[in-house]
């Protein structure tokens, strides 16, 4: 017979850390998120240096984003900004592509105004869902492609993983604050 007991009269909770795990073991892990039972309206900071923001909740950190800004000849601006409107499905009014009158993409990387359309063609604005504005001339928050997470890649607006940015869409309210620093 064993000097220990086989059964303990206690329960044992065994606790496991929160991990987003990437699509593929070979890609970053792109956020981490445990703000949803949180209280109060969220609060974004973004560091271009590091190409991430970091969500805060009553003043407590609460996760992290990678992010993707302004390349080259299109930075994204610094200061401190409130979100001015929110638009689930916005399509960009400057930058697209331009389709031909069957519909085939003739130009996949198109600015308004600037490319030229083909007779019976027309300019189709990229997607920017769950798009939040944070300047009056077209500098906002949205879902997009982060190619290469920790490098810039758009026209001066700041990408978000899709979860993430639906997350921060639900969370944020029209009036919060978003910083963005070097």
């Amino acid at each position: 017979m064993p000097d220990f007991p086989l059964f303990s009269s206690r329960t044992e909770i065994a606790r496991r850390p929160m991990t987003i795990m990437p699509p593929l073991a070979s890609q970053p892990v792109m956020y981490v998120w445990n703000g949803s039972s949180k209280p109060g309206p969220l609060s974004v900071n973004i560091d271009l240096s590091e190409q991430k923001a970091y969500l805060f909740k009553g003043g407590e950190n609460v996760g992290w984003t990678y992010v993707a800004t302004g390349r080259s000849g299109f930075a994204s601006p610094t200061g401190t900004f409130r979100i001015m409107e929110k638009i689930v499905n916005k399509r960009s009014n400057r930058y697209g592509m331009i389709v031909n009158s069957n519909g085939d993409v003739v130009n996949s990387n198109a600015t308004a105004g600037v490319s030229r359309i083909p007779p019976g063609g027309r300019f189709v604005g990229a997607k920017m869902p769950y798009w939040m504005r944070i300047t009056g001339y077209g500098v906002g928050l949205h879902a997009g492609a982060i190619p290469n997470p920790g490098s810039p890649a758009s026209h001066g607006c700041i990408r978000l993983p899709s979860d993430m940015a639906e997350t921060i869409y639900q969370h944020a309210p029209v009036g919060a604050r978003v910083t963005i620093m070097h």
